[in-house]
């Protein structure tokens, strides 16, 4: 096998490893972060509106993570920036 082949195959392989990890991740910790917010709000009810509104900036924030990882992971497969440096440098032999 040679370069131009085995780049393809470990950006593929390293864009699910991401796409994984980066979803497994943010889904345990929103699942945390819900499970202790409903735990507040059981003991003090009547803060339970300032504990929602900050409940939901956090997950925003949690879930942004997932994004980011979607993203790179895209950017891996399709623009992938190693891929020309294969061709050029199989072209060259």
């Amino acid at each position: 096998m040679d370069s131009a082949q085995i780049i393809p195959m470990v950006t593929i392989i390293t864009a699910a490893a991401a796409t994984v990890i980066g979803c497994i991740a943010p889904a345990i910790n929103q699942g945390r972060a819900i499970s202790t917010a409903l735990t507040a709000m059981a003991q003090q009810p009547d803060i339970a509106p300032t504990i929602t509104r900050t409940l939901f900036v956090g997950l925003a924030m949690i879930e942004s993570l997932a994004i980011y990882a979607f993203v790179v992971s895209m950017i891996l497969i399709f623009a992938n920036p190693f891929t020309h440096a294969a061709v050029t440098a199989g072209a060259g032999r």
